[in-house]
């Protein structure tokens, strides 16, 4: 009877040494790391595997690594000319120094987002709309480097902040659209006079040139006769130059000048 009963004590023993043992193993998994606290003081770091944490002495706070993409919360942010634009972004970071993360600062993701909300307002808030529009990753970039100084006590690194969303207002919207508007009419208006002027310049060296020789004149008449004709549907209408109806017309006169006298006498027999 003392036999089974030491046999029984053994076993439940056993038992619950083996069940204390369960308890006492913790697992760190690959993408993780160990913070291991002994009696309230931070004692060491633990690397991914299993590992014994003694109940009510020890205790242990596992940390994430992966890098983690938090969206920062839009807000209304007044740019440096006074002009209101909803902005977003988000934010890519992760953990690289767990004992800070978990000594340094109560809630890392939680201060990592409200520090690139605040930071970002600050940001926009000290240049005009233009460079926000036209600037984005210049600003994104500057919002990141701010961020990241920041954030180093706490063992966090930012990877990269990205703004998502600018919203203008309606009628700012509108507005923007009618200058641009406006500006493709100024820039077609300016095409149009350009190319005048270069068509008038190509006509004014074509006249000089055939100013200076009468013959190209001649010639270009006769290519373009040569090329109308070629269409026998097309009616060709012969342009003949003021020089020749010019020596036309002093030929005539001076046949009439010279016929005069004689047309003369001839009425008076």
């Amino acid at each position: 009877m003392t036999g089974e009963i030491a046999v029984t004590c053994l076993l439940i023993s056993a038992g619950i040494l083996f069940f204390l043992v369960l308890i006492c193993i913790r697992q760190v998994s690959q993408y993780q790391s160990g913070v291991l606290f002994t009696m309230g003081k931070f004692t060491k770091m633990l690397k991914p595997g299993w590992h014994v944490v003694i109940p009510i002495f020890q205790s242990m706070r596992i940390v994430d690594l992966r890098i983690k993409a938090h969206e920062v919360e839009g807000q209304e942010t007044m740019t440096k000319d006074n002009v209101s634009v909803h902005v977003n972004a988000v934010i890519y970071y992760k953990i690289v120094d767990a004992s800070k993360a978990v000594i340094e600062v109560e809630q890392a993701d939680w201060a990592v987002s409200q520090l690139a909300q605040t930071t970002m307002r600050n940001v926009i808030g000290e240049v005009k709309l233009d460079e926000v529009l036209a600037h984005r990753d210049k600003l994104s970039r500057r919002i990141e480097e701010i961020v990241d100084h920041t954030s180093e006590k706490w063992g966090v690194a930012i990877e990269t902040v990205e703004l998502k969303d600018i919203v203008l207002p309606k009628n700012l919207k509108r507005t923007m659209a009618k200058v641009a508007e406006a500006e493709r009419e100024r820039d077609a208006n300016i095409l149009k006079a350009e190319g005048e002027v270069v068509a008038a310049t190509s006509l004014a060296k074509a006249a000089g040139i055939i100013a200076e020789k009468p013959g190209a004149l001649h010639l270009r008449t006769l290519n373009s006769i040569n090329d109308i004709s070629s269409d026998q549907s097309n009616t060709v209408i012969f342009a003949i130059p003021m020089e020749i109806l010019r020596a036309i017309e002093g030929f005539g006169k001076y046949v009439r000048k010279k016929a005069g006298p004689e047309g003369e006498g001839t009425v008076r027999q």
